[in-house]
């Protein structure tokens, strides 16, 4: 059973032999470094009472980042900077009108100005979540900070524009259950699959959504398993509804390989087992991947073909994908750590494998520089997640 039942949720890095101290200390650096450090933070305040997330690499805001920024601060118990990004993202990239109403343009200038008129699903997932959140954490408020309201408001755009005269195209197919790369699109993204958000959904979204998020948990479970390789446990960057890899040409390229977006799905999965525990064949996907990898990390330094085809591209982003796999860590038991004391030779031989990644995590600082923004998203999920502080409120 997952935390959601249980309320307890792993400490790999305690499992691993790190100290209570130890942890908090990472933890308390990293947050400077991530919000605050004059030369290597992703967050800036904006005017009195607003924030926003850079993108460092592209020297924009981002609906990925900032609903990012916005799960980072309900679990640090951050309710101002959670405040400041939320208004910006509403003052700056909400759409009231339009095809796109109701939705958040995906890349904004950072003096608000909107780059695209279009959205990005992954950023209305992580706003919804982390607004739920807030409510429950903190308790609602006046206006745009009665956050449960926003949130359900969301989900209900999500799933019923193109509705009753209401102008657009939804981010989930209403048919198949899968939420797709854009709304209308005829593909999906798999790591945009977060069951364990959908579970959440379905117990406070608007009464009337709330079967279709309970049938989407299950539908993306198993979509899991077709979109990640059967040996190597890689999914493409973008993916058809039945698992294969997209690899349509499309006019700003070919997304069907193991790349950037995809490195988030093993950290999906992660949590998905720490929360839920629900297993339709996807939490074994993490330890394929750790294996394929295997012990050389410079194995992460280029692109791959789902079937672990090495391409002559390389990695962006390896410290993210580094984050990514060891999260991914949170799907396999240690049988060390069972009450009972149970032990077999294998299930031990695969929580070493998982160790290794776990440590090789630890020992890495955030990066610096101009790439930096979506690795350390990536690492800062990983840091929360795999110390017990990636949690259900």
């Amino acid at each position: 059973m997952g935390a959601f039942k249980t309320g307890e949720y792993r400490n790999l890095f305690r499992e691993i032999g790190k100290s209570d101290e130890e942890i908090s200390a990472k933890i308390k650096e990293s947050v400077q470094t991530f919000f605050y450090d004059d030369n290597e933070r992703i967050y800036h305040e904006a005017g009195e009472d607003m924030g926003y997330l850079t993108d460092t690499g592209n020297n924009d805001a981002r609906t990925e980042g900032m609903s990012y920024g916005m799960m980072m601060c309900v679990q640090l118990d951050m309710k101002e900077e959670f405040d400041r990004i939320w208004k910006w993202s509403k003052t700056y990239m909400y759409m009231d009108e339009g095809e796109n109403e109701g939705y958040f343009a995906w890349s904004c200038q950072t003096d608000g100005k909107k780059n695209a008129y279009g959205p990005a699903p992954d950023g209305e997932e992580f706003y919804a979540m982390a607004l739920f959140f807030a409510s429950h954490r903190w308790g609602d408020g006046e206006g745009i900070f009665n956050y449960s309201r926003e949130a359900r408001n969301i989900l209900s755009a999500c799933l019923h524009k193109g509705e009753n005269g209401r102008p657009g195209a939804p981010m989930w197919n209403r048919e198949n259950g899968q939420i797709l790369f854009v709304p209308g699109c005829p593909h999906t993204d798999p790591s945009y699959h977060l069951p364990h958000f959908y579970e959440l959904f379905a117990l406070w979204a608007n009464e009337e959504d709330r079967e279709f998020f309970a049938r989407a948990a299950k539908v993306s479970r198993e979509y899991l398993v077709k979109a990640c390789h059967k040996d190597t446990g890689l999914s493409p960057e973008y993916g058809n509804f039945d698992g294969t890899p997209m690899d349509k040409q499309l006019p700003w390229g070919q997304f069907g390989d193991f790349f950037s977006d995809a490195y988030r799905t093993a950290a999906n999965i992660g949590l998905d087992a720490i929360w839920f525990g629900e297993d339709c064949g996807q939490l074994g996907v993490p330890l394929k991947m750790m294996k394929f990898f295997g012990t050389d990390l410079e194995a992460v330094r280029c692109a791959y073909k789902v079937d672990g085809t090495p391409l002559e591209r390389p990695v962006l982003h390896p410290l993210g994908l580094l984050a990514t796999i060891a999260q991914g860590a949170l799907a396999i038991d240690n049988p060390g750590a069972k009450a009972d004391g149970s032990d077999n030779d294998k299930a031990g031989a695969d929580f070493e494998t998982a160790r290794k990644w776990v440590e090789w995590f630890w020992n890495q600082p955030l990066r610096k520089g101009e790439r930096r923004y979506y690795d350390n998203c990536l690492y800062m999920f990983a840091l929360l997640a795999l110390s017990g502080n990636y949690r259900i409120y």
